[in-house]
């Protein structure tokens, strides 16, 4: 579950061993700088290294021409679509996040991000994060979404937003409407990682931001499924009639419950974090088609698929009850087969997750480099190691009551650990228990398992205090 100093090195061997640049020895650096940042996640370049010499290096393989996003991520892609090349169910779960550096001095190349005011400047990256799925839904008995294997990262793609050719002209609505659109990038990682092979089912998990009539046509195209939550109220097609007939929203609010089940809901702003008694139905619908101005691309045809609605009753007093209108490709007949689907939507949330860890745990954002490019190159590296900062929760779920032994720490973390604590150190749930306390968790039964933030803070404390041991050993002055 855990990866110690010792086999930190290997895994960014098995990940960035690989990349293209023609020099070996741009290889070997990519190597040693993902191990500074998975050894030293959050830290400055200089504070990663003791060595001069290190920071330099870092620097002079950031500006390098090779240094690419594609490039650097290229032996991680293919470890993953090894996996997601295997037989099963996968998730492919995408969202895109906004990298800023606003209030700071202009740098080269980055472009408008937010609502453009002055001074606001950064880039967008949207990824797509490959799940292995392989729960079995048992009626809904537990209140939390079963456990996800990360594969890792399927897909990145950074863009610029560009500005327009004519900032002080008003657009007509033609002109606006025939505008390239970011919205397509979503569309687009779906071609792009459509030549995947067809040996397991692909699900797309993405929330209503991917709302978008392409997006879905395109899953259809290269057969990937989808679980997407609606964000607009759209026309329904009538194919009896040939014609417009009735609004997306009062078709899922009209169907009878199918079931109902319990999830435990995330603390968000204002609201504890609650079990939800939550009611679902499904039904079939065909969606009608959004206007697009004539022009090369073929006009699209109606799409039928299924609509999925989730709403929590008896919500907590002064407290918004939840609502998803969920579209997917599945044909939902039962209570099991529609809450599958809301099981998979909900692991929607790792992403977001993992947008944390890269920005906050791994300080994406707090990088100071001069050029779009070197930033781009920076991330791409921190990208991967984000992962293991969120992988370790995850893994915790899958294997908490397996022996101590099977949680990956050394025998030295093990003791030292121990006799930190002062604890019995019997299953992988009592490691994560005592770890996450290393790293202010309180235990306590109401507080459940400690999150990936805690967990990170202490598994930092304990690699320190090993370090520590180590050192006492070679210090014979003061044994």
């Amino acid at each position: 579950m855990y990866q110690t100093c010792e086999t930190i090195r290997f895994w960014a061997e098995d990940n960035f061993g690989a990349v293209p640049l023609s020099d070996e020895r741009r290889v070997d650096r990519v190597v040693t700088i993902a191990e500074a940042m998975a050894v030293n996640a959050g830290k400055t370049i200089p504070q990663m290294f003791a060595r001069p010499y290190d920071v330099k290096a870092t620097y002079e393989l950031f500006k390098h021409e090779e240094a690419t996003v594609e490039n650097l991520q290229a032996g991680h892609w293919e470890k993953v679509w090894s996996e997601l090349s295997q037989a099963g169910i996968y998730l492919l779960v995408e969202d895109t996040t906004a990298m800023s550096w606003s209030g700071n001095e202009p740098i080269a190349g980055l472009g408008a991000i937010g609502d453009g005011h002055a001074g606001q400047q950064g880039f967008y990256v949207h990824t797509v994060l490959g799940m292995r799925w392989h729960a079995e839904v048992l009626g809904g008995e537990s209140e939390r979404r079963p456990p996800v294997e990360i594969l890792g990262i399927a897909h990145q793609h950074y863009y610029v937003r560009q500005p327009k050719s004519q900032p002080d002209q008003p657009e007509s609505s033609s002109t606006r409407k025939r505008r390239a659109r970011e919205s397509m990038r979503w569309a687009e990682s779906v071609t792009e990682i459509g030549a995947l092979a067809e040996a397991g089912r692909y699900v797309h998990i993405a929330d209503r931001e991917a709302d978008i009539f392409e997006y879905l046509v395109a899953c259809q195209a290269h057969g990937h499924g989808y679980v997407v939550r609606a964000c607009q109220n759209r026309a329904l097609h009538q194919p009896a009639q040939n014609k417009r007939a009735g609004r997306l929203f009062e078709s899922a609010r009209a169907a009878t419950a199918l079931g109902s089940f319990k999830l435990k809901l995330r603390t968000r702003k204002g609201q504890a974090s609650r079990a939800a008694q939550l009611h679902v139905s499904a039904v079939e619908v065909v969606l009608s088609p959004p206007y697009r101005p004539a022009g090369d691309a073929p006009k699209l045809a109606p799409l039928a698929c299924r609509v999925i609605r989730v709403w929590e009753v008896d919500a907590p007093a002064g407290v918004k009850p939840l609502e998803w209108i969920l579209l997917t490709d599945v044909a939902v007949g039962v209570f099991e087969q529609a809450l599958e689907c809301v099981l998979q939507y909900a692991t929607r949330w790792i992403i977001e997750e993992y947008h944390k860890a890269l920005k906050t745990g791994m300080g994406a954002e707090r990088l100071q480099l001069e050029h779009v490019h070197r930033l781009s190159a920076a991330i791409a590296i921190k990208s991967v190691v984000a992962l293991r900062l969120i992988d370790m929760k995850e893994r915790l779920r899958v294997s908490e009551a397996c022996p101590a032994e099977a949680s990956g720490l050394s025998e030295l973390e093990l003791e030292v650990l121990k006799e930190t604590t002062n604890k019995a150190l019997k299953t992988v749930k009592d490691i994560a228990l005592q770890i996450g306390r290393l790293g202010g968790h309180m235990n306590r039964k109401a507080d459940g398992m400690p999150g990936w933030i805690t967990l990170w803070r202490g598994m930092e404390k304990l690699r320190l205090l090993v370090e520590g041991v180590r050192l006492s050993h070679k210090v014979k002055r003061f044994g």
